[in-house]
């Protein structure tokens, strides 16, 4: 088990673990674009030769825009998003926002099932 990383960031708290990073958004932020560049900088220090899968913790209310995941996509070891919500309207958002994003996309009620999904996905790229 190697070591354990989170960052505060202000509006989010990013928890960092040996296949997968979580990012819990807090109440009312919005995330854009922008926001791509420290989402890269932290993959980069953390996950530099191996790749990865981001969890998206939506215990809070926030925004996202869309385009955000154009350039996510583009993140080189980024395997896939997990969204882990058990609101409905964040669900629908969930839903909207994975049209923009090219790689593997889904959505859970708890964060155990979207880790088990992180398991598989990681295990299928080493199989693949």
């Amino acid at each position: 088990m190697s070591m354990f990383y989170n960052y505060d960031l202000g509006g989010a708290k990013i928890f960092i673990f040996d296949e997968f990073l979580v990012n819990q958004i807090e109440e009312g932020e919005t995330v854009t674009p922008k926001d791509n560049e420290i989402l890269r900088k932290i993959i980069d220090r953390h996950f530099s030769n191996k790749p990865v899968i981001y969890i998206s913790n939506r215990h809070f209310s926030y925004s996202v825009d869309p385009l955000t995941y154009l350039t996510t996509s583009k993140i080189h070891n980024l395997l896939a998003i997990a969204i882990v919500t058990d609101k409905p309207v964040a669900r629908d958002n969930a839903q909207f926002e994975s049209n923009f994003y090219s790689k593997p996309f889904k959505i859970f009620d708890t964060l155990s099932q979207a880790m088990e999904w992180v398991h598989k996905v990681i295990l299928e790229e080493y199989e693949g």
